[in-house]
C-alpha cells in the first residue's frame, strides 16, 4: 500500500510543481486550507530545485511574526532534509498542533550561510479581506487570500466604506503577498469591480477544460479611481485580478512582477477521501496573455 502510493506521489509530483497526490490528511488541510482555518505556520509554499520555496507568509501568521520572507528556500525541517520530499510531505511535517515547535532551516538570497528559525505552531485564522481610510477620502482594501467568503466578505468591506460620512474619491486594493486560492472568489471580486468585459478565460487539451468568465453590470465601486498594488508574492487567483483590471482599463496596476503561476488545478476526488490535484488548464488575461511563468507587469 506504501509503495503504491508513493509511486503514485512522485508520477504526479514530476508533472509540474502543482500536481499532486492528496492523502485523506492532506485533502483534508486542502479543505480546511480554503476554509480559512487550520493549524500550522501560515506560510503558502511551492518548489524550487529540490527545496520548499516560500511564496508567501500570510498576514499576521507565526511565519511572518518569525520574519520569514518571499523567496526563502526552506531546506531544512527539524532534522530533516526537504531535498527528495513531495510538496506534500513537507506540508504535512509543517502543519500540526497550536503549540508545538518546529525548526527551519533557511537559505535566503543575499545571506550567505543557512539560518535556523524556531516557529511555535498556531491556529492559522486567514482573515481574507480587510478596509481602512489611509487618509481622507481615501480607501485601502487588502484580500490576504481568495477563500469562500472572499466575494461576500469584499462586498461588505466596500459598503462600509461607502457608508462613510467623508464621499472616496479612490480606492488602492492590496493584493501583495496574496498566494491566490478559489477561483470563483477572484471571479466574484473581478466582477464586483468591473461594469462589463472579460475576467479571464482558460485553455486545456480536452473541451471540457476550456472556459472563459464575463463580468455583469454594476460596480461597487461606482468607477472610482482605482490603484492595485501587487508584488512577487501575488500568485494565482491574485494576478488573475490584477490582470482583469489592467486589460479592462478600470485602474492601474504598481508593484514589481508578480510571480506567474497561471496554471488551472482540478481536484478530483477519490475513493476513500483520497483525491489528485491535477494541472488541467492555464489561464489567460483578457487580452490573451499567459500567466504561467510570465506573471503581471505593473503599468
Amino acid at each position: 500500500q506504501e509503495l503504491f502510493e508513493k509511486a503514485i506521489q512522485g508520477m504526479l509530483a514530476g508533472l509540474d510543481p502543482h500536481s499532486s497526490y492528496l492523502s485523506d490528511e492532506s485533502f483534508e488541510e486542502l479543505q480546511e486550507s480554503t476554509s480559512g482555518e487550520f493549524g500550522g505556520l501560515g506560510i503558502e509554499v511551492g518548489t524550487e530545485g529540490g527545496f520548499i520555496k516560500v511564496i508567501n507568509p500570510m498576514d499576521g501568521t507565526p511565519a511572518e511574526k518569525a520574519g520569514i520572507q518571499t523567496g526563502d528556500l526552506i531546506i531544512k525541517l527539524d532534522d530533516q532534509a526537504v531535498q527528495g520530499m513531495s510538496l506534500t510531505e513537507a506540508i504535512d511535517m509543517m502543519r500540526g498542533e497550536r503549540g508545538t515547535p518546529i525548526r527551519l532551516t533557511i537559505l535566503r538570497k543575499g545571506v550567505e550561510a543557512p539560518f535556523e528559525v524556531e516557529i511555535i505552531r498556531d491556529i492559522i485564522k486567514v482573515q481574507s479581506v480587510r478596509s481602512e481610510i489611509i487618509e481622507d477620502g481615501f480607501a485601502y482594501l487588502r484580500i490576504a487570500q481568495f477563500q469562500a467568503e472572499t466575494g461576500s466578505q469584499f462586498r461588505n468591506e466596500v459598503k462600509k466604506l461607502m457608508a462613510q460620512k467623508d464621499p472616496i474619491k479612490g480606492v488602492v486594493l492590496d493584493l501583495r503577498n496574496n498566494p491566490g486560492g478559489l477561483l470563483p472568489a477572484c471571479i466574484e471580486v473581478a466582477d464586483a469591480l468591473l461594469d462589463s468585459g472579460m475576467i479571464v478565460y482558460t485553455e486545456g487539451r480536452v473541451p471540457s477544460a476550456n472556459g472563459e468568465f464575463r463580468a455583469s453590470s454594476g460596480d461597487v465601486l461606482n468607477g472610482l479611481p482605482l490603484v492595485v498594488i501587487i508584488n512577487n508574492g501575488s500568485a494565482s487567483a491574485s494576478e488573475i485580478l490584477a490582470g482583469a483590471i489592467q486589460d479592462n482599463h478600470r485602474g492601474i496596476v504598481i508593484g514589481t512582477r508578480s510571480f506567474g503561476k497561471g496554471s488551472v488545478q482540478t481536484v478530483l476526488p477519490l475513493r476513500d477521501d483520497k483525491a489528485i490535484k491535477l494541472t488541467t488548464a492555464r489561464y489567460f488575461t483578457p487580452s490573451g496573455n499567459s500567466i504561467q511563468a510570465q506573471g503581471i507587469i505593473p503599468d
